[in-house]
């Protein structure tokens, strides 16, 4: 099925595109089916039953929060962040919930929100939620799949095979980099531009602009934002943010002859950048998936860099970039994964590095062969990264990770543009062995907290 560019770029909050974002949204859904169905009057009680590494590493996330959100009619796009942390407060000291901002049901935090140890069979990130009706019989119930990047299916979708009930039919469909190449060598285009002929397949040329102008304005926003704020980040590890900081010194810091001072400028300059995201992330803040939550801050920081100091750069530039990007997490996306819960941290930063760089090579002129040879580059050294956040928080290794990723990003585009496209490794084979290594990759190093970093950063 066609996957959009606004498919992988989302407007939404912290901390996690699969554990926030997404159930969020299946929880939004779920309540406007009953509401649709003309079900909701009948709601007496709501039970939410957690799955594998949403049970695992939920709380975490922010996963119950977010599920209850959504069951009060907000959507991730939509909603300010600060209601959040009062509403949930005012909700488990009434014990009621306001359905679809409709009807108020009884709800008890500790007892109608079940965690479970297992899996269900389709993907570690699963959620069932139900609705009883007040003589206790179910009403209706529906299990969701958050499959990573704020993506979600139903039981009804994955019973039919179908991941995306999109049937729209794009000029150009491309399911590897062999055949995106072939395309573009054909039709003479660059990526971005058989991005935006596909793109045109559900809005026009303009609005496609305008969007991800939008988009690119919430990514600067959340800069912004992460220069700004300062402080400890919730959860309890007590990590402290670093951005502003790091931001002021470098505004401040004299001219410093020493080769690797000047040289290590742009390093300071998106490792800033990338902090800022996710710390924004990590808080719980406005967020854009690219493509997922936990790998926010590399697209943004190799965009703003090149924006702030490129000369003569413009919004078509900006756009250019993001389509690029979006051409190389649809790659990801439909050959291997995008969620760390299914292949860990490889398809979340991993991913993003690619994207970074080939988003970078686009804008700085490369052929279609460059942008892809910088796209395998940047996927191929985060091959085997693991997904091992220490309790179960989007901060560390999340936070550095990004900064570390974004300067591979830069590297792998300027590589890629001082060859001529040829590499020895294609990007389709990379792709594959990120899937491959991901089926291979032990659960307790995909999002569950019970490996890596995650086991022994903690005194026991």
């Amino acid at each position: 099925m066609p996957i959009s560019v606004f498919d992988l770029f989302k407007i939404g909050v912290g901390p996690s595109s699969s554990h926030t974002v997404g159930p969020m949204m299946a929880a939004f859904k779920f309540s406007a089916v009953l509401r649709d169905s003309q079900l909701l009057d009948q709601v007496s009680r709501l039970e939410v039953h957690l799955y594998g590494s949403l049970s695992a590493t939920g709380i975490g996330h922010g996963t119950d929060h977010a599920i209850i959100m959504g069951l009060l009619g907000e959507r991730p796009d939509t909603i300010d962040p600060s209601i959040i942390n009062t509403t949930i407060a005012a909700l488990k000291e009434t014990r009621s919930l306001s359905l679809g901002r409709q009807k108020d049901v009884t709800f008890e935090w500790d007892q109608d929100i079940i965690f479970h140890e297992e899996s269900l069979p389709h993907h570690p990130n699963a959620m069932k939620l139900c609705a009883f009706a007040e003589d206790g019989s179910l009403l209706t119930a529906n299990t969701y799949y958050s499959v990573g990047g704020g993506f979600v299916v139903d039981q009804n979708q994955v019973d039919a095979k179908l991941e995306d009930m999109d049937t729209a039919k794009i000029p150009f469909d491309f399911n590897s980099a062999e055949e995106l190449l072939a395309i573009c060598k054909r039709e003479g285009m660059s990526i971005s531009r058989l991005m935006m002929e596909n793109e045109k397949t559900w809005r026009g040329e303009q609005e496609v602009r305008d969007e991800l102008w939008r988009i690119w304005q919430v990514m600067c926003e959340c800069i912004d934002n992460g220069l700004t704020h300062e402080g400890i980040l919730p959860g309890g590890l007590n990590v402290k943010r670093r951005a502003r900081q790091l931001h002021q010194r470098l505004q401040a810091a004299e001219q410093n002859d020493c080769l690797i001072a000047t040289t290590f400028s742009a390093m300071e300059w998106v490792n800033i950048f990338a902090l800022a995201v996710n710390e924004e992330n990590a808080a719980g803040g406005r967020m854009v998936t690219a493509p997922t939550n936990g790998a926010a801050g590399i697209i943004p920081a190799v965009l703003h860099y090149y924006m702030k100091f490129q000369a003569g750069a413009n919004d078509r530039n900006v756009v250019d970039f993001l389509l690029a990007a979006g051409a190389i997490g649809i790659l990801c996306k439909k050959n291997a994964s995008i969620s760390g819960a299914e292949v860990g941290c490889q398809g979340e930063v991993g991913s993003a590095c690619a994207m970074a760089a080939a988003g970078l090579a686009e804008v700085m002129g490369a052929t279609p062969e460059q942008v892809e040879n910088a796209a395998e580059i940047g996927l191929e050294h985060n091959l085997g990264l693991t997904c091992d956040p220490v309790g179960g928080l989007v901060q560390v290794p999340c936070i550095e990770r990004n900064a570390i990723a974004t300067v591979k990003a830069i590297n792998a585009a300027q590589m890629a543009l001082r060859g001529d496209g040829t590499h020895f490794i294609s990007l389709d084979k990379v792709i594959r062995t990120m899937r491959d290594t991901g089926k291979d990759m032990l659960d307790k190093y995909k999002e569950t907290s019970k490996g890596g970093l995650a086991v022994n950063a903690i005194e026991c």
